[in-house]
């Protein structure tokens, strides 16, 4: 459940060295290159993995945590702003220790300014724990002292987030905290009267509308112990069953390992909450097996990239992103889960049709059938790994809290992982996946404190009416221009940024335009949640497909450019469950369900064979135009009517099976 290899901070945007060569082949990688170059002033770090006394002593802080975590969530009934003082304290400390500064910055130890910041961490939680009573009680009058420690706050907040997630978010998140002070100096309609330092420190350290706010309650909850379900699932070997059970499924059609790959990364992403993790995980397996049966480096690590991406859109975890829509939204969290369900699956849907009709364009073949594992094996050795998914999915359909389902799925692990001796847990093994939890919780925690400054700062401005107004101005009224609008402003502001921190943005500022348009709420914040995290597979700073790259082999630039043509189908997903709430189960009914359903999946398929240029055949530039167009009418299957779309769909299936009779005598001669 490890969520990075890397310090984004420190080079998130150049991954690989000598990427400004390596890019340079067509004008449109060099210019992705030259970009990456321009953003990246320093290099890449690992994170730091300590030996020795060292190595033990950061291993049971990190323990300390998950289980300080498990306690609050539970029996450790506290208010919810000093909950989070000590989830952020106690995280930001580990991630001082683990995220170096510098490239030059010693590996083996922590640095004095690292354990000098890492102490403050730990200490700004203690100050909230004593002080906050206080002043409750002197209607938040700060004093001197307050102010200080709430400046040294922002500070060693900001300088964590911009070692562990990353310079853009980094700088976004200040320039909403300036925008907040210097108001009067900006142009037009964002010009406001400005907050004076004093009353900026109080709102975003010592309230529940700061970095102190929702986003970050929803971190310390549910979050955090579904990314410790995670790491105890990982423990017990389930990745490689969902490995095992992909290459059974799909091993032997052709391209079946890019199918495998596409498989198991949606298996994984209904425990993993991180696309890089996803990709670490299955693209280790699946990536050489594409390469062996002829996929291209960039082709087999671009089919990685954007399936693992997509395994944060599949429920039941869906990243941390899901949970906060449900907090923001105020409906439960199971509502979001199911909702999620038919959106991802058309998702997968279209990079399986991609991966699909590329091998048959190829000619490729699946794998022998000695190299596939038989489906019964799998599922007698491994399968009993599915009980505490499904039973943590039950949990949530029958209206527990996340939080309790959370903790009911972490008993089920341990106690039908010992079914097996291959699966179970050793308290060696109990105390790596609490270790990793928390690890893996670090960035979550300061992403989700920092993005704190943008709603806070919004909430004080109003600047999320005041965009949403000239949302609504520029796209004269019209919704399919609003859509565009966010989404070109969704994946600009996405560009290096986690997808919660992305989706918080988006959701915070383009959400309520389109909800001002008649946009179900439900639709609209799931429009900028797929944007959010589409952005990982969206050049030039494809995060994901980056990642995919260094397991593959593949130049990086290539990899990201199809990481996102594979994804396209993708990018396009948004507007069909926005014209049609159905697919979220909004006004919901089996019948019109399955109509849209059925309607978009045919769209995903003619987009998908106009992309790869081939269906019955192989076609020309005007059919693969024809598919295209025919996939963007079924986009709005609403307005044009569920006949209409099944003559668009009869009308060009049978042009094209027509010409494709037309050339096989030809072919053939």
């Amino acid at each position: 459940m490890q969520q990075s290899v890397l310090c984004p901070g420190l080079g998130a945007f150049a991954p690989w060295p000598g990427y400004g060569v390596l890019a340079a082949e067509t004008e449109v990688t060099a210019l992705v290159g030259n970009l990456l170059k321009l953003l990246s002033p320093f290099e890449s770090v690992p994170l730091r993995h300590f030996e020795g006394a060292v190595g033990r002593w950061t291993a049971l802080f990190a323990v300390a945590i998950s289980l300080i975590h498990c306690w609050m969530n539970t029996v450790g009934v506290m208010m919810t702003i000093k909950m989070n003082a000590i989830h952020l304290g106690t995280l930001m400390a580990l991630t001082f220790i683990l995220c170096p500064a510098l490239p030059s910055s010693p590996m083996k130890r922590p640095s004095v300014p690292d354990v000098a910041m890492a102490a403050f961490s730990l200490f700004s939680a203690l100050y909230m724990l004593l002080r906050y009573d206080h002043l409750l009680a002197v209607n938040m009058e700060p004093s001197g002292m307050d102010l200080w420690v709430a400046a040294a706050m922002i500070v060693v907040l900001t300088e964590a987030s911009r070692r562990s997630v990353g310079i853009p978010l980094t700088l976004l998140s200040l320039f909403f905290l300036g925008y907040t002070r210097f108001g009067p100096y900006f142009p037009g309609l964002f010009a406001h009267r400005g907050f004076n330092w004093e009353r900026i420190l109080v709102r975003m350290v010592f309230t529940d509308e700061g970095i102190y706010g929702t986003t970050l309650t929803v971190s310390a909850t549910y979050v955090f112990m579904f990314i410790l379900f995670g790491s105890f699932l990982a423990a017990t070997k389930t990745s490689e069953f969902f490995n095992d059970l992909a290459m059974a499924l799909a091993g032997r059609y052709r391209g079946g390992p890019a199918k495998v790959s596409v498989i198991a990364s949606a298996l994984m992403g209904t425990i993993s909450g991180s696309a890089q993790a996803n990709v670490a995980t299955t693209g280790a397996f699946t990536i050489p097996l594409m390469k062996k049966i002829g996929y291209p480096d960039y082709f087999a690590g671009a089919v990685e990239a954007s399936a693992s991406t997509g395994g944060i859109l599949m429920p039941p975890i869906m990243g941390a992103s899901a949970f906060i829509m449900s907090s923001f939204l105020g409906i439960p969290y199971v509502k979001i889960m199911l909702a999620g369900f038919a959106p991802a699956i058309l998702y997968f849907l279209g990079i399986m049709f991609m991966v699909d009709l590329k091998a048959k364009r190829q000619g490729m073949k699946g794998l022998p059938e000695d190299e596939v594992p038989p489906l019964s094996k799998t599922m007698r050795e491994r399968g009993h790994m599915m009980i505490p998914l499904a039973f943590i999915m039950y949990m949530l359909v029958a209206g527990y809290t996340p939080l309790f389902s959370a903790m009911a799925g972490l008993v089920a692990i341990i106690v039908v992982s010992s079914l097996r001796k291959s699966t179970r847990m050793s308290l060696r093994d109990a105390m790596v996946a609490l270790e990793e939890g928390a690890k893996s919780s670090a960035s979550v925690a300061v992403s989700c404190a920092i993005v704190g400054f943008i709603v806070g700062s919004v909430g004080m401005t109003g600047l999320g009416q005041v965009i949403a107004m000239n949302i609504m101005h520029l796209s004269g009224g019209m919704l399919w221009a609003s859509l565009l609008l966010c989404m070109v402003a969704s994946i600009v502001l996405g560009m290096g940024l986690p997808s919660t921190a992305c989706y918080i943005v988006v959701a915070t500022i383009a959400a309520p335009a389109l909800q001002g348009m008649g946009v179900t709420p439900l639709a609209a914040h799931f429009f900028a949640f797929y944007y959010g995290t589409l952005s990982g597979v969206v050049p030039p700073v494809a995060l994901t497909s980056f990642t995919a790259a260094g397991l593959s082999g593949g130049r990086p630039s290539k990899v990201a450019l199809m990481g996102l043509f594979l994804a396209s189908s993708g990018l396009i997903l948004p507007f069909f469950f926005v014209y049609n709430p159905v697919l979220l189960l909004v006004d919901f009914s089996w019948l019109k369900f399955l109509e849209v359903f059925a309607v978009a999946a045919v769209g995903i398929l003619f987009l998908s064979c106009a992309f790869i240029g081939t269906g019955l055949s192989d076609m020309t530039w005007w059919e693969r135009l024809l598919f295209f167009a025919s996939g963007i009418v079924l986009v709005y299957p609403k307005g044009a009517g569920f006949k209409m779309a099944l003559i668009t769909v009869a009308i060009t299936a049978s042009l094209h099976w027509l010409l494709t009779i037309r050339r096989r005598p030809l072919q053939a001669s």
